[in-house]
């Protein structure tokens, strides 16, 4: 399997800016010395053998419906030992149909309460290589509310306080984790709202070391 080769599947709502922040981290893994290729149609996930070939498998597609086949494809792939790694609706509100897509995934988006709010990230497992050095931060953005895996190995989480939903209040919430699915590494974050999220250094670099990570 190459070790530097990572593809990149963009689509669905376009609220997310999935083309915008292919680019993004289609330039941050180029620079880490990854051979990237962008595609914006799931019809990429059914060339398994193709996919097999790959270190690392970005999806950036919120919503939508994805096929039989194309779920299939992609889960093998990921089974099989290629990374998986994502950030926010575009890999935690992929599928919603799709609940063995997001068995692989980890988690499931439910709500965002009061939509754009201010909450604090908390590092939570500080000697982990993908948060190592990182500081709790702020963040200016959606609050994901999520369904999780309680097998997910969480990094970071926030504390909910909401206007909206005052009962879930002091509820701590993953936002970010990793696990493992077949014989490969998946990576999750829950930042990532628009690309201005990543101008906050530490969302960008906990999502690009989580790549780093998932690709081995």
């Amino acid at each position: 399997m190459s070790k530097t080769k990572a593809l990149i599947v963009w689509g669905g709502w376009e609220g997310h800016h999935p083309k915008e922040c292919s680019e993004i981290f289609g330039t941050c893994l180029e620079s880490e010395g990854f051979d990237v290729e962008i595609r914006d149609t799931l019809d990429a996930y059914l060339d398994v053998a193709k996919l097999k070939e790959l270190s690392l498998i970005v999806p950036m597609w919120t919503m939508g419906k994805i096929s039989p086949e194309q779920s299939a494809g992609l889960r093998e792939a990921v089974k099989s030992g290629v990374g998986l790694a994502g950030f926010h609706g575009a890999m935690g509100d992929s599928f919603r149909e799709d609940t063995e897509y997001q068995f692989m995934v980890g988690g499931q988006w439910v709500i965002h309460p009061d939509n754009i709010t201010d909450y604090k990230v908390n590092i939570c497992k500080k000697e982990d290589p993908i948060v190592a050095g990182l500081s709790d931060f702020a963040m200016h953005s959606e609050q994901y509310y999520m369904h999780v895996d309680p097998s997910n190995e969480v990094l970071a989480t926030t504390v909910l306080q909401t206007e909206s939903a005052p009962w879930i209040n002091g509820t701590v919430m993953p936002v970010a984790w990793k696990r493992a699915y077949g014989d490969a590494r998946v990576f999750y974050s829950s930042l990532g709202h628009t690309p201005e999220d990543f101008k906050v250094t530490e969302a960008f670099e906990m999502i690009k070391r989580g790549m780093l990570w998932a690709a081995r």
